[in-house]
């Protein structure tokens, strides 16, 4: 079966550490999720890490062995407290594992559930600050609300991450 544990990898390094541990003979499992990001002035889906710089290693008792991982290009060290390096248990793996996308094996973050009409803010963006209504999802990243700019009410698409309901007080 084998322990996981956890690996610290150099910045931006997650993909190389993976590479080369598996060509070592390591099971890697390294959570990504596609998000929703800004490049180039337009909005792009990419591919990201869900945990950024940080890697789950599978390692088989008796067979391999925790050092080679921390001289492994790509990978900053192995995480531990004080000489212990905790096993994250099994369980965590599965969990996550059960949430990615059977196809991809890519995670997505779960959108808002909000009803139609009920009132929101945009807390990014270019519309920052301005409140609205909540018209439909147009996909899982993207919304359609309806603001009122100039005194005209407006239907704006903007990303789900910048919409903020507002709470009745």
């Amino acid at each position: 079966m084998g322990l996981w544990y956890l690996v610290h990898t150099k910045p931006s390094a997650e993909g190389t550490a993976r590479s080369n541990l598996e060509r070592q003979g390591y099971e890697v499992y390294y959570p990504q999720l596609v998000r929703t990001v800004r490049r180039v002035g337009s909005w792009k889906e990419a591919v990201v890490p869900l945990f950024p710089r940080y890697l789950f290693v599978r390692v088989i008792q008796g067979r391999q062995s925790l050092s080679p991982i921390r001289s492994t290009l790509g990978v900053a060290n192995v995480v531990r407290f004080g000489l212990d390096y905790p096993v994250v248990p099994p369980g965590v793996i599965r969990e996550l594992k059960a949430h990615a996308d059977p196809v991809t094996g890519l995670h997505r973050l779960k959108t808002r559930s909000l009803t139609r009409g009920a009132e929101i803010k945009i807390a990014d963006g270019v519309f920052q600050g301005l409140e609205g209504l909540f018209e439909r999802h147009l996909g899982l990243d993207r919304v359609l609300v309806l603001l009122k700019v100039l005194g005209q009410s407006t239907s704006v698409d903007v990303p789900v991450d910048f919409i903020v309901p507002m709470r009745a007080t």
